[in-house]
């Protein structure tokens, strides 16, 4: 099955079949604030190399994930769901209960050296975050990367910590002997969505700082603009102060990706989404009401203004050492109490009461009077990343 590469090796006492839980994993908590509420299970996986599964919309074929479960509680991870598969929920479970493959850096090493391996690229941070505070304590990462750096593999990183900065020296070092791509995700920079839905993340403008540093020495670095939340990070006004400061850390690229909601991500959203802002929730409702993607319409709509914003502000033009020198502008932040604001997000009218010349919210952005067929024609979305 799947999840059978989390079971703990064997001892011969002929119990290997037992799933992770019946096993009992070395169990640990830390009396320290930043690790207060968590429980870590330790465990030795039998691989670390996974094959991403064929029908996946991601760009890529083999993973590499240290860790099940994630610390930073981002309220819409799509990773959510896969916590269920450890008879765990996906909710609190989720933020709080971290599974640690302590055994993952020999396993990289091991596997990178089999006969069978060709050398394909490995992506990390696609699942949870490898740079969860966990990370601080366990550091796995350096020594998967000193592997994948030895057997000159090529790999991408994926994060939304800061803490990717301690391993600099092996990045600068991996990327003289192989490919490696780096991308930090901030989707917004608005400190209340920030708060609210990314609670146990660095903030955004650090982020940003980390994506600088690690194109001023020579590790490429992008940032997924992602998620991008309907009504509530999807003004005009902060997609440009997003995508402004994107092209002032001297970002090689940005890819914006719409908020997606899954089974296990899409409850504990809504459930967030009911509790904090209700007036909002037909309108998710009508977006995500046939799936976990928003309506193509609305993703290309969002596709467009990002890319427009990208060549009006420069992504990928300045060089790293140029990003540092720029001097980095305000971003406009809504007053306190006020997100979304009063009277932002119009009422919903029910589909019934539309006439039939009416678009509803798939058509929205789809058309509009006195546009040419030309220009309503759409570009293809972006590739959906089933990151967050």
């Amino acid at each position: 099955m799947r999840w059978d590469n989390l079971r703990l090796a064997g001892d011969g006492t002929g119990d290997q079949a037992l799933p992770l839980f019946a096993r009992g994993a070395i169990t640990r908590t830390f009396d320290t604030p930043e690790f207060r509420g968590i429980t870590f299970y330790e465990i030795h996986a039998r691989s670390i190399i996974n094959r991403v599964p064929g029908a996946s919309r991601v760009p890529f074929e083999w993973t590499i994930n240290p860790y099940r479960g994630c610390s930073h509680a981002c309220v819409y991870c799509f990773a959510r769901k896969t916590h269920e598969y450890l008879d765990l929920d996906a909710g609190r479970d989720f933020d709080s209960k971290i599974v640690v493959k302590v055994n993952a850096p020999d396993l990289v090493r091991r596997e990178l050296a089999a006969p069978k391996w060709t050398g394909a690229p490995i992506a990390m941070g696609t699942n949870v975050d490898c740079y969860q505070r966990a990370e601080g304590r366990y550091r796995l990462m350096p020594g998967i990367i000193a592997a994948l750096r030895d057997a000159a593999n090529p790999f991408s990183i994926l994060t939304k910590g800061s803490l990717i900065l301690r391993d600099l020296d092996l990045l600068v070092e991996a990327s003289q002997v192989t490919e490696v791509s780096t991308a930090v995700s901030a989707g917004f920079l608005d400190d209340d969505a920030w708060r609210a839905v990314e609670p146990g993340t660095p903030n955004p403008r650090k982020r940003l700082e980390v994506c600088a540093t690690l194109n001023e020495h020579g590790v490429r670095c992008g940032v997924l603009m992602a998620p991008i939340l309907p009504y509530l990070t999807d003004s005009p006004a902060l997609l440009s102060a997003t995508v402004r400061r994107i092209a002032e850390a001297g970002a090689v690229h940005v890819t914006p990706i719409v908020l997606h909601l899954r089974p296990g991500a899409r409850e504990w959203f809504m459930a967030w989404l009911s509790r904090e802002h209700p007036r909002l929730v037909p309108r998710y409702l009508e977006l995500y009401g046939r799936g976990a993607y928003a309506p193509k319409a609305y993703q290309e709509r969002i596709g467009r203004q990002v890319a427009e914003l990208a060549r009006q502000h420069g992504v990928g033009r300045a060089t790293p050492r140029e990003a540092r020198r720029i001097r980095p502008t305000a971003t406009p932040q809504r007053p306190s109490g006020q997100w979304p604001q009063p009277g932002s997000v119009p009422p919903l009218e029910p589909a019934s009461a539309r006439g039939p010349d009416e678009h509803t919210p798939d058509q929205r952005y789809a058309h509009r009077p006195g546009r040419t067929a030309a220009e309503t024609r759409r570009p293809p979305t972006p590739e959906q990343l089933t990151l967050l």
